[in-house]
């Protein structure tokens, strides 16, 4: 890649970020469908063209955060060490998201990753987008598995742990604990749960 156009994608990404952080913000502000298209673009400086070459929908506007985890489950089977398992390289990939308090596995109690998962699970066409994610995810894990019916079985197992796990450290969070008070529960949740799939 050249000087030029690393320039021009690091440029392209900054102007992605800006528009997805000022959405998010008019979001959580005034609510998903509260807010315009129109209000979006004029919120970034951009015309609402320029807005949907960033971002087709708008609820990618927002699921846009998730971007960073899309296919991660597929990577980690496929990077995982000789001799490890995939659902052990999973469990451990979760393992390790609980001990950095990442926002994708719920533990996280910074209000405003609080808020975003609160606007995210009670807006529809925002769970909707979000499942249509997850599945995308599973047909990657699944073939990263192997072929057949018993990879997108498992495929489909680990990521329905995965979410209920999250959704369960979230609600606990979003019901007034801390994430470190939540830490221990978490990380038995995942042990049972990682466990009784293998």
């Amino acid at each position: 890649m050249s000087e030029q156009t690393g320039l021009r994608a690091r440029k392209r990404e900054r102007t992605r970020d800006a528009i997805g952080d000022a959405a998010v913000s008019l979001f959580l502000e005034r609510g998903f469908d509260n807010v315009s298209v129109n209000e979006i673009a004029a919120a970034a400086e951009i015309s609402k063209p320029t807005l949907f070459r960033y971002f087709p929908t708008k609820e990618d506007l927002v699921l846009h955060r998730f971007a960073d985890h899309q296919g991660e489950a597929a990577r980690v089977v496929r990077d995982r060490e000789s001799g490890v398992g995939p659902v052990t390289a999973l469990h451990r990939h979760f393992r390790a998201g609980l001990d950095r308090y990442d926002p994708v596995t719920g533990l996280n109690d910074h209000p405003a990753v609080v808020a975003f998962h609160r606007m995210v699970f009670s807006t529809p066409s925002l769970a909707g987008r979000l499942t249509q994610y997850q599945l995308e995810d599973e047909a990657a894990l699944a073939d990263a598995l192997g072929e057949g019916v018993q990879a997108r079985l498992r495929a489909a197992q680990v990521l329905a742990i995965q979410r209920v796990l999250a959704r369960t450290n979230w609600q606990r969070i979003a019901d007034g604990r801390t994430a470190l008070d939540v830490h221990p529960e978490a990380v038995a949740d995942a042990e049972e749960a990682f466990g009784r799939l293998r």
